[in-house]
């Protein structure tokens, strides 16, 4: 499995990357952006599992990033988990509604990761 982590913070990206280690039942190649251009850009390459976004990243925003997926004929459908501070339930909404699957609140944990990790999962495998 190819996971992407997009998140300009490396300490973010190492973080959820253990949490993946952690509840993985095979084994992961994870690529990682520091922003949604260079995610994109990666994604475009084919062959990304899962994408695990934040949010607020400088060039090309998560949200930004979920629009041009869903455009892209050969990306959309793809499994997005999106990670972010904002809690609000608008927000999560529009989210979902653009083509995240998983919507998971700031802070999270590795219990937390692994329960969205399993739903995105099984959207693709629907």
């Amino acid at each position: 499995m190819r996971i992407m982590i997009a998140d300009d913070s490396g300490t973010a990206r190492m973080f959820i990357r253990q949490c993946v280690e952690i509840s993985a039942e095979e084994d992961v190649e994870f690529l990682e952006a520091a922003n949604g251009r260079e995610a994109l850009t990666a994604l475009k390459d084919g062959g990304v599992d899962l994408l695990i976004t934040d949010l607020n990243m400088p060039v090309l925003d998560g949200r930004e990033l979920i629009r041009r997926i869903a455009a892209s004929p050969r990306l959309n459908g793809m499994p997005i988990m999106v990670i972010t501070s904002s809690g609000n339930q608008a927000r999560r909404d529009e989210l979902l509604e653009l083509g995240a699957c998983v919507v998971l609140r700031k802070p999270v944990n590795p219990m937390t990761i692994a329960e969205g990790l399993e739903t995105a999962l099984a959207r693709e495998d629907a």
